[in-house]
């Protein structure tokens, strides 16, 4: 039986394995898909310093370093259920039944789907599963393709498809409606997008940025926003188009789009057919968190953090004795964010468990000062006010469950 064990291979994962086997705990971690590494693999980009982000080699560089401390790594295997029996948690996975006193919930993100008639048809996927078959499974999606959501996550695989030699013909917006919200909403997504101006390939708009932080000059922008798009590393981004149907017989031939006045409504008679032979939809990120709500973890809801979210303390801690969290379960940031909440979560595990070390709250306060700085340098934000989530949920924590705390760090102490 292992001290520790830890679900999700990802950045968070591994690196909260790592943190926990440096410290003398015996680690398991767990994950479903064949290789460990999660959201790292197929990751590639350049940042602002021009140094390149090459994701498979840092999961490699994690995986190593926790074979090192024999931490033991079993891909393949899906986990349905987490509850706890006296001092033990027991988690179900399709090999039997595991126990451990302490379990790291690193279960990552999952992206939001946006339905558009048509969707089911081959050829259409998620902006992340183009990802995938590009970057870890080498596969090309198709020869022309249009990207249906304008977000940092569709910018971030766009680069990654062109560098594959992949042709992107054009990025527009899904038709505005219940479902779709303020995805489809022209200003909403301009608004949302000026936070990442940093990044845009373009001097003009990353200088014409600054400006459009004025509500009213956003209006202005909007309603002059050209038809034919503001270019992205080439690709036309289309602010005043929605796809409103994917076309095709047996699979993707087109995508059927319209204009938009400035409010993201459809303008009647409009409509054109782009050829395409592949549809890339992108829906955002949400907190892959039904292990932890499963296990009877209390949530909320915390927009600026992606969604519903499990309570827990800057050290990764939450209400449930033995259960902590990092990464994108916590809300959607980097994998270097990821990674700097997983060492945090590893340190907090070692201190819980009355591991006697003269430099462990030294290690935790450094892990905490880490993240912070993470954050505050991160190229990329999927969620611009994340500052101000990251504070309701300390300020939750504090209110409600920070007694709690402290009464387990009396009883570690005695």
């Amino acid at each position: 039986m292992s001290d520790v064990i830890v679900i999700g291979a990802g950045p968070a994962g591994l690196a909260g394995a790592i943190a926990s086997a440096r410290n003398g705990l015996s680690v398991t971690v767990l994950d479903e898909f064949v290789k460990p590494g999660g959201r790292l693999l197929g990751q590639l980009h350049q940042e602002p310093s021009g140094e390149w982000w090459n994701g498979n080699k840092e999961s490699e560089r994690l995986l190593q370093e926790a074979k090192d401390l024999s931490v033991d790594i079993r891909c393949g295997v899906s986990v349905y259920n987490l509850e706890k029996d006296e001092n033990l948690w027991n988690v179900h996975t399709n090999i039997g039944t595991l126990s451990a006193p302490y379990i790291l919930a690193a279960t990552g993100a999952a992206e939001y789907p946006v339905p558009v008639p048509g969707w089911t048809l081959p050829g259409v996927m998620s902006i992340g599963a183009a990802q995938v078959m590009t970057n870890v499974h080498r596969v090309q999606v198709g020869n022309k393709g249009v990207i249906i959501g304008a977000n940092i996550l569709a910018f971030a695989i766009l680069n990654e498809l062109q560098l594959a030699g992949i042709n992107v013909d054009r990025i527009v917006l899904p038709e505005k409606n219940p479902i779709s919200g303020k995805a489809g909403d022209p200003e909403e997504v301009l608004r949302t997008l000026l936070h990442a101006a940093h990044l845009a390939p373009s001097p003009l708009m990353r200088f014409g940025s600054k400006f459009m932080k004025n509500d009213w000059l956003r209006k202005m922008a909007i309603n002059f926003y050209p038809k034919s798009g503001m270019k992205v590393n080439g690709t036309p981004l289309q602010l005043r188009k929605a796809a409103v149907e994917i076309i095709g017989k047996d699979q993707v031939e087109g995508v059927k789009v319209a204009d938009t006045d400035a409010t993201g409504q459809v303008i009647p008679g409009t409509e054109i057919v782009y050829e395409a032979d592949f549809v890339c939809i992108a829906g955002g990120l949400y907190p892959l968190a039904e292990l932890a709500a499963v296990a009877g973890c209390p949530f909320n809801y915390v927009p600026e953090l992606g969604g519903h979210v499990p309570c827990h303390s800057e050290t990764m801690e939450t209400p449930l004795e033995g259960l902590f969290v990092a990464g994108n379960i916590t809300g959607i940031e980097s994998g270097k964010i990821a990674m700097a909440q997983g060492s945090i979560a590893g340190i907090a595990i070692a201190k819980h468990s009355g591991i006697v070390s003269g430099t462990i709250n030294q290690q935790l306060q450094q892990a905490v000062q880490q993240v912070r700085s993470v954050r505050e340098h991160a190229a990329i934000q999927f969620n611009p006010e994340i500052d101000k989530g990251r504070s309701k949920m300390k300020e939750i924590w504090e209110t409600q469950f920070a007694a709690q705390d402290e009464d387990h760090s009396q009883r570690q102490i005695v």
